[in-house]
Order: C-alpha cells, then sequence, then structure tokens
C-alpha cells in the first residue's frame, strides 16, 4: 500500500495488511479519517494479493474514538422524510469496510466509543484486551442515536435486549462484558492477544482469497434474508468458490487417495487443512 493516509499507516505482510491508526492527539473519527478508510477500501475492493486486515492502534489508551463533533453539528435540525433519507457518510464508510472481500479483524487495545466502537463493529471479528479496551454508545445523551451502524449492527450481534441495554445505558462496558455480550468474540490478557490476532491472521491468510470471500458473503447473507433466501445464497457463493479455487482439484486428491476414509485424517484435520492448500 504506497497510499499516504493521514489517520493511519498500513505495513503488507504475508497476505496480512496491518492497519495502524495513529491520528493524534485522540485518533478522532472525523473526515480526514473516513477519506482515508474510503481510499484504503477502494485499493482492497480488487485486491486479492491481501486476504486479512487487521485494524490496530498505536495510541496506548484509544482504539478509535468517537465521530468528531466538527461534522455531527452540521447534522440536519429538520425531520427528514423517510423516502429522502440517504446514508450518512459514517454510515456508508463502515459498510463499505465490512463489505469488503478480505477477513477483517479488529484488535482492540483502549477506548472504542461511539463511532469507534461502530467501526469495531463494521469489523468481521474483534478480540479485546482486559483492563485496557472499554466500549461505550453514548448517543442518546447526546440527544441522537448510534448512526455508523451501532443501532443496526448491535443486535445482530447480541439480540434485542442487550443491544438496548448498552445503547441506552450508555455506560462503559469493558473487554469481558463485551465477551459476554457478544460484541467481540473474545477477552484476552493484554500480553495475549497480539499473539492470538497474529496467529489467527496467519491462519486465514492461508486460505484462497476467493473462498474467504464466499465465506463472509454467505454467512452475512444469513443474518440478512430469510432462510431460504440465504441457503440460496450459500449455494450461489459456493459456486463462485469453485469456479474460482483449487477446491474441485483438492476433492478430486481426496477422493484419489483414500485421504476422506483414514481415521488418522479425521483425528488431524487442523493439520491436514493447512497442507493440502499445496495442492493447486
Amino acid at each position: 500500500m504506497k497510499d499516504h493516509f493521514t489517520t493511519f499507516k498500513v505495513t503488507v505482510k504475508n497476505a496480512i495488511a496491518w492497519v495502524t491508526f495513529d491520528y493524534p492527539p485522540v485518533n478522532i473519527q472525523g473526515l480526514p479519517m473516513l477519506a482515508d478508510l474510503n481510499t484504503l477500501a477502494q485499493r482492497l475492493e480488487t485486491n486479492r494479493e491481501i486476504k486479512v486486515v487487521v485494524f490496530q492502534s498505536a495510541h496506548p489508551e484509544i482504539f478509535v474514538a468517537h465521530a468528531d463533533t466538527d461534522f455531527l453539528k452540521e447534522m440536519s435540525a429538520t425531520a427528514v422524510p423517510r423516502d429522502e433519507v440517504k446514508l450518512l457518510d459514517l454510515q456508508a464508510t463502515l459498510e463499505r469496510i465490512s463489505k469488503l472481500p478480505q477477513a477483517t479483524i479488529a484488535k482492540i487495545e483502549g477506548f472504542a466509543r461511539g463511532g469507534g466502537h461502530e467501526f469495531a463493529l463494521a469489523c468481521d471479528m474483534r478480540f479485546a484486551a482486559r483492563g485496557k479496551a472499554k466500549f461505550m454508545q453514548m448517543e442518546v445523551g447526546m440527544g441522537i442515536l448510534p448512526c455508523g451502524g451501532g443501532a443496526s449492527r448491535m443486535a445482530r450481534q447480541t439480540g434485542l435486549g442487550k443491544a438496548l441495554e448498552i445503547i441506552l445505558g450508555a455506560q462503559d462496558f469493558d473487554a469481558d462484558q463485551a465477551e459476554a455480550y457478544g460484541t467481540v468474540n473474545k477477552a484476552l490478557e493484554p500480553e495475549e492477544i497480539g499473539a492470538y490476532v497474529e496467529a489467527l491472521a496467519q491462519r486465514i491468510a492461508l486460505w484462497p482469497a476467493e473462498s474467504i470471500n464466499a465465506c463472509k458473503q454467505a454467512v452475512y447473507a444469513s443474518i440478512d434474508k430469510p432462510i431460504a433466501a440465504a441457503l440460496k445464497e450459500e449455494a450461489y457463493w459456493l459456486y463462485q468458490a469453485t469456479s474460482q479455487t483449487p477446491a474441485l482439484k483438492r476433492f478430486q486428491w481426496a477422493d484419489d487417495n483414500g485421504a476422506q476414509f483414514d481415521l488418522n485424517n479425521q483425528r488431524a484435520w487442523p493439520e491436514l487443512v493447512v497442507g493440502v492448500q499445496e495442492i493447486n
């Protein structure tokens, strides 16, 4: 990634892009960050060499702060009719991040409140450091609602009651509480989170880019569509994957060698799925 970004730095290694927010003094989520994220998304949307994107922060206390009030205060003070409503810039940007073909991981080791929390929710997976990560949706107290996907994505993660507790309570909650709510995948000790996220990212980066994207699309369809439509999406993305990956060669190898009937293989699937990447 050779683009010059104002609010974060990007390094790429072994098919993983490490995006490190570094926008003093507090990683505020303003128009410069949204512009950077849109540029990053534009580069990633057609990139099949990068398979995983990890978002982290250089700030010792903050992952991504809330949305900048400088652009929030410019919102309309007049109610807009439902048929005239358009997506806000923050909503559109975070939806674009959510739809990236790569697997996206938020490594949260500081405050992620308001729009910062909504950014994390737009990622595929979230991991939080105990004693460091803090989450909050404070919008109700300001007279609005979470409007970067927080009201929409929260319930998909937690269920209705917990989502409303978080949104209407407007209180900080920590990594362990986030794990209990379901807003993060896992709470980890500060000294463990780096190695855990890196190992997961490296493992995901072994797989074909097209099958990573197909898995993402099918899983997201399962929460956005009725089950019958979601199953059709599964079938659709299956054929997208088999047409673009070595899947059929790998199935043929398993059949020719009787590999699937070998009890030792059944016991060793975590290693077998890595070894089969050599078949292309």
